[in-house]
């Protein structure tokens, strides 16, 4: 696979926003209401570990050579229908990708209960995509 280097740099860069945000989680809901600053700095991770995921994902597509598809969460989706993540797996981390747009684009208000959410639940799931793209890499890159 030519773009492994890319591919691990992104990983890198995913765990990097994942560790700030897990030194987030001891913070209260009342604390992100209240300090603007650290909910600022919570949204802005998330924001880019999502990024980090949506760009591997969109990097695998480019090299499967198969057609990109037009909304992030399918980009998720397809590599569980190629079976680079479990099928089960994908489905269910693919609307990570909603919540960025919520973030970046900010179309609906942000609900900060939603934020306070995916940063007490689901962090160990950027863990495990991030695991299984190692073992793909590593399948396909031995």
């Amino acid at each position: 696979m030519r773009s492994k280097q890319s591919i691990l740099q992104k990983l890198e860069l995913l765990r990097k926003y994942v560790g700030y945000l897990k030194e987030y989680q001891r913070y209260a809901l009342e604390d992100l209401q209240k300090n603007y600053t650290l909910r600022g700095a919570v949204e802005r991770y998330f924001q880019l570990a999502i990024e980090c995921v949506i760009d591997i994902a969109e990097i695998i597509i480019s090299d499967l050579k198969i057609e990109r598809p037009g909304e992030y969460r399918e980009a998720i989706d397809l590599l569980g229908e190629k079976g680079i993540l479990p099928g089960d797996f994908a489905y269910y981390f693919a609307p990570i990708a909603g919540f960025r747009n919520i973030l970046v684009h900010e179309y609906i208000k942000v609900d900060l209960k939603e934020v306070y959410r995916h940063l007490k639940k689901d962090l160990p799931d950027f863990d495990k995509f991030a695991r299984y793209i190692a073992d793909y890499l590593s399948e396909k890159n031995p």
